[in-house]
């Protein structure tokens, strides 16, 4: 299987948030603000999301393309033994795992852009779908605050 990091965030990450936001803040000199406002401010996403939104871009990518053969493979479509409306729909199935390390597995978080919009879903152009994924991810981070 081919393993990502997605559901977890390991030290690499707790160490890339313990430098970016002190150095943004030297950068931008905003040592007044919270990091949740500095984020928004700078249109920038959380590292959850951003995982999310890598994912979701190279699944969208892979699907489109077949390219690269490895993740491509690691792609398993979802066969419905009814007919429904959504078995057009170029669904993926989220196959059986095990254990934690691979339920990280790219071929587990892929299937998981099924449950973006139906309105981002039908994009055909790469472009259009990453600037309307980013917005999509955008809201979903910052309407909470």
């Amino acid at each position: 299987m081919t393993h990502c990091v997605y559901g977890s965030i390991g030290k690499i990450f707790l160490n890339y948030r313990k430098y970016k936001i002190p150095l943004t803040r030297v950068v931008t000199s905003s040592f007044h603000l919270s990091s949740h406002t500095l984020l928004q401010q700078l249109h920038w996403l959380s590292i959850e999301y951003r995982i999310k939104f890598k994912i979701a871009n190279v699944t969208f990518r892979t699907l489109r393309s077949s390219q690269p053969a490895y993740l491509h493979s690691a792609l398993h479509a979802h066969h419905s033994i009814r007919a429904l409306r959504l078995s057009n729909t170029n669904l993926l199935s989220v196959p059986f795992v095990r254990t934690l390390f691979d339920a990280r597995s790219f071929s587990v978080a892929a299937p998981k852009i099924h449950s973006l919009p139906a309105a981002l879903r039908i994009c055909t152009s790469p472009d259009t779908f990453r600037r309307h994924l980013k917005t999509y991810y955008f809201q979903q981070a910052f309407q909470a605050a």
